[in-house]
This record gives C-alpha cells, structure tokens and sequence, in this order.
C-alpha cells in the first residue's frame, strides 16, 4: 500500500503528481461506474459504529458541501465513465439543511446525468426528517432511502446510542411512501447485547408491517476503535456465534415467509427492488467514492481519500482531490475478493474463480449441505449462508 499525503497539503508537491496521475496524464476507456459520497456528520457518534463521522462541531458545512462538489468536478468530470448509481452515505447525509442538500445536489446534477441513474439511494436516521424534508428529497432526484432504524424496541434503542424514538422509526417509512420515494429500505441489527429473541421477532415483524421494498438485517459486529469492541475486551459483552446463527436463521425465516427474497447475506428484497448499487459492489465492479474516508477502486488501483474533514477540505481547495493512499490490485488479491464477496450472494460464484484443491473442499461442504454445486457455479445454501466467512477461508 503506498501511502500519500502531509500535514499542510498546500505545501506537499506530492498530491500535484498524484493529481495528475488520476488525472489527464492517464487515458481511461468509456465505462459505467458507481458513485458514492460520504457525509460524515451525525448528531451523536453510535458505539457500534466504526465508520468515519463525527458531530458537525465547528465545521463549516458550506465549506464542506463546496470541497465536496469540487472533488466531483475534478474526479468525476476527468473520467470518460458514466455513473449508473449513487449513493449517498455516512454518517447521516439526511440531517443536512435543505439548504446544503440542494447546494450538494445541484454541484452532483452538474457532473452527473441523473438521467441515467438505476438508482440514488440516500441514508437516513428517522429523526432527522419530516414530510417536506422528505418531499425534498424526491424532488432532488432520490429514488431510494436506506433508513438506519436498527431496533423497534426503547431498551435495544438506547443501547445502540440511536437518536430516534420507536415511534419516529414506525412513522418514517409512511412518511417517505407518501413523499413519492419509489423505495425504501429498513436497516436491522442483531445480537445486540440485551436483544431477546423474541425481541428480534417483534422487530422483524414490525418491519414487514410496515410494508418497505427491503430489508437489511446486519449481525453486529465489533469492530475496533468503537465503545463497543472496549467493552467485549473487557468481557462486557460477549460475542456468541451460535446465538447470531440462531437470530441469522430467525430473520431469513420471517423475512422469506413475508415474500422477500434472501439475496445476499444481510439483504432481502421484494421482487424487482434489489439494491442496484450494492449488488454491483457485490459482484466486483468499479466505483468511485467522495468525501472523507472514501474508498475508490478503479482500473485495479484501489485508492483511499483521507479520513480527515478538515483535512478533506484543505486538500481539496488545493488539489481538486483529497488522496491519502493507494495500491494496485493484483489478479490474485481481485480473485480472492471476488470469492469473499461473490459467496455473499445468492447467484454464488462461478467454479472457474476456485483452485483445484478448493474444488475438492466444496465437494466435501456441498456432500454437507452447506452449498450447491452446479455444473459451473457454487451457491452457499441452508446453514451455509450463516457461515459465509469460514467457508471463504476454506476456498481461498
């Protein structure tokens, strides 16, 4: 990994070279892509949560939105590629004022052919919107709002740190339904520590009520430089993998019964209203990412922007880009990524990706149960798709 960047960026030449390296110095094909932005700030900072943010503080916004479209100008602009999806995440891009909303969307709208968009998918907290916020967001060109609503429960609630109340979280989807939004989403979280199982049922339940196009149930995980990971550390909490197989299985059960479709490991969809964006992810295609902390991979070069919103901004006033560090992919490490994320999914992968001594392992696991061979691809199927990790390191 070759790393970029210093603590004055107006005074580091390195960023000029690498500029023009992701620049005009390098003839690109023309070729679709995805596009996400970030948006780091949050009213409060989750414990579970390992992504960049943080509260707005001091930042100027303003300034902020304006690095933002000045990094799509000079970023997406430069590409002979044209976006097919975008996503907007963090963060809670929704708790941004109307204002910077169709500031940052009208800079988007000068780079992007929204026309040619599957999809815009916004993410979003139930507390930070109303109806004509929500209204506004159809009218800037939203086709999708991811909404981080987690748990129905007060106690699951104020465990995980979240800001909305559990009537916000029921009344939100309705809210967004009647703003014209084609689709929406409802994130869920699992083992939570103090979630019963019949907690969980409540929640999942609750969520199919509510009549939403899909459904993400995420196991929580407890990633590093969180409050949570501390506290498994010190034994606080503990992190069972028969309990999350339980819950996993719970979910696909009341979730499949309900008519959505289990089509990636996390994700559930009615017919037609997979995600557009996270599938393309899912099956290794390119995409480019703005903001703080975004993470590119394009050409085979993965590249990441730098984690720093005041940096970010600095960075980008001077250069047009906020580049931290980047290394190019090898065919080994792209085929080994295709196997992890590919057994994710319901289409599996095909058997061309495997090494013959893998082969020979999956043809022990399908003898199992744990997947299906066909006469060119593995699918992980029954007690396979809660054990997607394991699996991957078997056939790596």
């Amino acid at each position: 990994m070759r790393r970029f960047g210093c603590e004055n960026p107006r005074d580091c030449r390195e960023w000029a070279g690498l500029a023009f390296a992701w620049g005009a110095g390098r003839c690109y094909n023309s070729f679709t892509l995805l596009l996400y932005v970030h948006i780091p700030f949050c009213h409060r900072v989750c414990p579970y949560c390992s992504f960049y943010k943080h509260t707005p503080g001091g930042t100027p916004i303003g300034e902020f939105i304006e690095a933002l479209a000045s990094e799509a100008r000079q970023r997406v602009a430069q590409r002979a590629a044209v976006p097919r999806t975008l996503y907007l995440g963090g963060g809670t891009p929704s708790m941004l004022s109307p204002g910077h909303l169709r500031h940052l969307f009208a800079a988007l709208h000068e780079v992007v052919d929204f026309g040619a968009l599957d999809e815009v998918t916004l993410e979003a907290n139930p507390a930070t919107f109303d109806g004509g916020k929500a209204r506004l967001f159809r009218e800037l060109g939203v086709t999708r709002v991811s909404l981080g609503i987690q748990a129905f429960d007060p106690a699951v609630l104020a465990t995980l740190g979240r800001e909305h109340t559990v009537a916000q979280a029921l009344e939100s989807v309705a809210i967004l339904h009647d703003a014209g939004i084609p689709a929406v989403n409802i994130d869920l979280m699992f083992s939570i520590p103090g979630q019963s199982r019949e907690t969980w049922q409540t929640t999942l339940e609750q969520a199919v009520a509510l009549r939403p196009e899909h459904i993400s149930a995420y196991n929580l995980t407890y990633e590093e430089d969180t409050a949570f990971f501390d506290s498994l550390r010190r034994g606080e909490m503990r992190d069972d993998e028969d309990h999350n197989a339980e819950f996993f299985h719970l979910a696909d059960a009341v979730l499949t019964e309900a008519g959505f479709a289990h089509y990636e490991t996390s994700n559930y969809a009615r017919p037609g209203q997979l995600s557009s964006h996270n599938s393309a992810y899912w099956r290794g295609e390119d995409y480019l990412g703005l903001g703080p902390s975004a993470v590119s991979t394009l050409d085979d070069v993965r590249s990441k922007n730098v984690a720093d919103t005041a940096r970010y901004i600095a960075q980008v006033q001077a250069f047009g880009h906020a580049l931290a560090e980047a290394e190019t992919l090898d065919p080994e490490a792209r085929r080994l990524e295709r196997i992890a994320l590919g057994l994710r999914t319901s289409e599996g992968i095909p058997l061309s990706l495997l090494a013959p001594d893998a082969l020979s392992r999956a043809s022990h696991l399908a003898a199992v149960g744990l997947l299906r061979l066909t006469a060119d691809r593995l699918v992980l199927i029954h007690h396979g798709r809660a054990l997607v990790d394991p699996i991957a390191a078997e056939l790596v």
